[in-house]
């Protein structure tokens, strides 16, 4: 599948999180609008999986198991999208990267997103 993403603030909103999902991912992720990400082929590859309270749709290609982007929980009119999936750019492109607190997420405290620290790559 092929996919085009307008970011909303380009690569500063970078982040990790410690839910399970991105713990068993490894995924990073950079903002977008809802409607800023358009599907340009392999639409009928895209499938939504929803978990927990079934608010929050994750999409992946049914074809490679590949997440490409999720409805933020935090901010439904708002997507996560996977840097990998990004043309030319790697999670590693990144020396740090915030890493926020997913597992007391911020609809399950008053809406505050904690930053727990940062993830660093160090190439040598």
């Amino acid at each position: 599948m092929k996919f085009r993403v307008t970011l909303t603030d380009g690569f500063r909103t970078i982040l990790r999180c410690t839910c399970s999902l991105f713990r068993m991912r490894r995924a990073v992720a950079v903002s977008a609008d809802l409607g800023g990400v358009e599907i340009l082929e392999g639409a009928e590859n895209l499938t939504s999986y929803r978990f927990n309270t079934g608010e929050t749709q994750h999409f992946f290609c049914n074809t490679c198991g590949i997440y490409t982007h999720r409805q933020r929980p935090s901010n439904p009119n708002q997507c996560g999208v996977n840097v990998a999936c990004l043309e030319g750019v790697s999670p590693f492109d990144f020396a740090e990267v915030p890493v926020l607190d997913g597992v007391n997420h911020p609809n399950d405290n008053g809406g505050a997103a904690r930053r727990l620290g940062t993830l660093r790559f160090d190439p040598e």
